[in-house]
């Protein structure tokens, strides 16, 4: 008898906070986070919904080019590719579910968001806007 898949269950256990090139506050989110090899491969794989205000960041010991893909992913995302002072590189809005296509940050990146397709226009978050996040204590 086969088995039924197991929908991931992820922990937001960080808050990620946008900003404008003025330094002002644009938004924030509740993010899972993937900081090791098999957190970051598994990603936002098999999640099959997720909150306006959620999503996952991805962080990373260099910073290099990226590239993601979105293998058994369900939900378009919009991809925010992030240096390592924090400056937003590259966004690329609503990927397309299941892909194999590399999504490429083209310049050297350290931390990567994901977050549900057209977020990123909903609240004006642009290429050059910048990121902080923290990530509460689990003790």
């Amino acid at each position: 008898m086969p088995t039924l898949q197991q929908d991931p269950v992820l922990e937001f256990v960080a808050e990620v906070i946008f900003y404008d090139d003025a330094q002002q506050e644009i938004t924030r989110i509740d993010a899972a986070v993937a900081d090791d090899d098999r957190e970051r491969a598994a990603g936002l794989m098999n999640v099959r919904s997720m909150q306006d205000d959620q999503g996952m960041i991805f962080l990373f010991e260099q910073e290099q080019p990226r590239s993601f893909w979105m293998m058994n992913t369900f939900l378009s995302l919009d991809i925010v590719y992030v240096n390592a002072a924090m400056e937003i590189v590259r966004i690329h809005r609503y990927t397309t579910p299941f892909s194999q296509e590399g999504i490429l940050s083209e310049k050297p990146a350290k931390y990567v968001v994901e977050v549900k397709a057209g977020f990123t226009v909903v609240h004006d978050i642009n290429e050059g806007d910048s990121i902080s996040f923290s990530i509460r204590d689990q003790g």
